[in-house]
């Protein structure tokens, strides 16, 4: 039951990164709806297909279709001035869905028997593979593919899982909240990884 709760967190955090994005591009009904029902589903998609799940099972998910299309449709109608004055309000979504799918990614890598090594990168394509894709169709540069640190804490979760050392409930909370909480902070520090120099 608690699991399925932090799913549907991580599904109307990233329905709501899609839409917000579809936002500031100003894009039509349809737009919102595409950019967040991938950025929903399109890292769980990924991952099912490198794991050698069923990829049909992602369809199976009513209660997530619904709570993304709800989500959706309210970003739509809520005045675009009331979302500008939050401006923090898209990586605040998306960390809570970072967080949220990596950490999934990384469990359902770690229960199929996966190696570390492809644990650590089902948590950071479940992670940050729906907004690589979001970015993409918006036609913006992914942030897994530049300096800004966004992809290393989906990483760094799933690590940590497929080390096992995560192994109640409320560790897993606090892993949750560790990555939410270094997102949040690496983008307002603007911390960086390190780049070539030219």
């Amino acid at each position: 039951m608690v699991i399925e709760l932090f799913n549907i967190v991580g599904i109307i955090a990233f329905a709501a990164s899609g839409a917000i994005t579809a936002l500031d591009e100003d894009y039509d009904i349809l737009g919102f709806y595409v950019l967040g029902f991938i950025t929903s589903f399109g890292g769980g998609t990924i991952r099912n297909l490198l794991i050698g799940t069923p990829i049909q099972l992602i369809w199976s998910q009513n209660a997530h279709f619904i709570a993304a299309f709800i989500t959706i449709t309210l970003v739509f109608f809520i005045p675009k001035q009331w979302i500008n004055r939050w401006d923090r309000g898209a990586v605040f979504f998306d960390a809570i869905g970072l967080a949220v799918f990596a950490i999934q990614g990384a469990f359902a890598a770690l229960n199929a028997g996966i190696p570390l090594a492809g644990i650590i990168v089902a948590a950071t394509l479940t992670g940050s593979g729906g907004g690589v894709i979001r970015d993409i169709l918006a036609r913006k540069e992914p942030m897994i593919l530049h300096s800004d640190i966004y992809a290393l804490w989906a990483a760094l979760g799933g690590l940590i899982i497929g080390l096992e050392w995560i192994n109640s409930l409320a560790q897993a909370g606090i892993l949750f909240a560790a990555i939410v909480f270094l997102r949040l902070i690496s983008a307002h520090y603007n911390w960086r990884l390190p780049r070539r120099r030219r």
